[in-house]
């Protein structure tokens, strides 16, 4: 019985890879992870789980196991990250070819900066630079200054035991973001629930690219209808520069991975960093009454030691290739961990598990990814943490967690990670 059970799975087992083979993976229609491949994006609380670790000190390159012939390879170490992030040449980042337009999301629902590839890339990223200059970015201190002080009277409004993700974490960079990009007040919540739905793998791609498809919905009408009436935001900005040279598509695009890119990180990063800095009264107060070089550092280190990104976008291989000694193919996708990399003692030095203002580093971090695609809204992320932590610890300077940290939820198998609910006491 068992041998002709065996027969009949090997038997099925075929008929799927001829039909991969033929027609390719729609990573929409997918709803499940291989219990292997989630290594890169499970935690122990704040921590990688330790098999990244492992992986790191054992190969500079470890490969997936997934069904089908289809081969996901694994880079943690930090100089072996940045050399697949730096080649533009032998990788793209178009994931396209992955959606065939008979699951929940299509083609044209995947776009933005982080899948997209030179010249077309360049163009883009050209159209959206000078936003994120330190130059340009300053006349928006005053706003999530603004903000930060809202949300932190709302903190207090809610009494102790109040959820610090609800009523600060989340509304600081949403609103920043939402207005940066010039979108309505009306639009807002919709987007707000899908922002964390696009990054849970829990269920495989199709409730992530269900939820991916959805959002662009949203942006696809605010691009349509400010193209009739150009809004005073970035995508209306835009409008006025390009018109007719920039597709409803590229320009939702663009707009999508400014949103997503700028929501739910720094979200996280506000929440988790919180966390992080209640367990030492000394960093606690460096970050409430240091210099803005203390603060500077803590915020680095913050981003460094969480590496709330937990993985850089897909790179796919463009042709075969010999890399860290193993044999790739062309189509075969490369994953730099970002969390396992920012905790290379090659580079961070010792102790590289534990959060330490202190530390020099040999280089800087990847939190942000590096090459082309690096986060081209890293010093916007930076503005709104240097300005949410200090005043969150100046203005509550009781501000403890609720529960103990075991205790708290937070987002497994999520690319992007965070914590849904952060009850404070004050």
């Amino acid at each position: 019985m068992i041998q002709v059970r065996a027969r009949i799975a090997g038997w099925v087992g075929k008929l799927v890879v001829r039909r991969i083979q033929r027609k390719g993976i729609d990573l929409s229609r997918i709803s499940f992870i291989p219990e292997k491949t989630k290594v890169p994006l499970q935690r122990v609380g704040l921590d990688p789980v330790p098999r990244i670790a492992e992986i790191r000190k054992t190969t500079p390159m470890h490969r997936l196991k997934l069904p089908f012939n289809f081969n996901i390879y694994l880079v943690t170490g930090y100089e072996e990250s940045r050399r697949i992030l730096t080649d533009r040449d032998s990788y793209s980042n178009d994931i396209r070819h992955m959606f065939h337009g008979d699951g929940p999301a299509t083609s044209d629902d995947i776009g933005g900066l982080g899948f997209t590839d030179p010249p077309l890339h360049t163009r883009l990223r050209k159209i959206v630079t000078p936003e994120f200059t330190m130059r340009r970015l300053a006349r928006l201190e005053p706003m999530i200054s603004g903000i930060v002080d809202t949300q932190l009277d709302a903190l207090a409004a809610e009494g102790s035991g109040a959820d610090l993700a609800k009523h600060l974490a989340f509304p600081i960079p949403f609103q920043t973001i939402c207005a940066l990009l010039g979108l309505d007040y009306e639009d807002r919540d919709a987007f707000e629930k899908l922002g964390s739905a696009r990054f849970d793998a829990t269920n495989g791609g199709a409730a992530a690219f269900g939820a991916v498809s959805e959002q662009r919905e949203f942006l696809f009408a605010a691009v349509a209808k400010q193209r009739k009436d150009p809004g005073p935001g970035l995508i209306g900005q835009i409008l006025i520069d390009e018109g007719d040279q920039i597709s409803d598509v590229d320009l939702a695009g663009l707009a999508d991975g400014v949103f997503t890119g700028g929501f739910e990180t720094t979200a996280g990063m506000i929440a988790l960093g919180t966390i992080v800095l209640l367990r030492d009264p000394e960093y606690a107060e460096l970050i409430r009454n240091g210099s803005p070089e203390d603060v500077d550092r803590v915020v680095e280190e913050l981003l460094r030691y969480l590496s709330v990104v937990q993985v850089a976008f897909p790179r796919f291989a463009k042709q075969d290739m010999l890399l860290f000694g193993k044999k790739v193919k062309a189509g075969d996708v490369v994953l730099a961990s970002l969390s396992g990399a920012n905790r290379d003692p090659e580079v961070v030095g010792e102790r590289p598990d534990e959060f330490d203002p202190y530390r020099v580093p040999e280089s800087g971090h990847l939190a942000f990814g590096h090459g082309i695609h690096r986060c081209i809204g890293a010093e916007l992320a930076r503005m709104e943490l240097r300005i949410a932590l200090p005043k969150l610890f100046q203005r509550f300077p009781d501000l403890a967690l609720a529960k103990p940290q075991n205790e708290l939820t937070f987002r497994q198998l999520s690319f992007v990670y965070g914590v849904d609910e952060l009850p404070v006491t004050f």
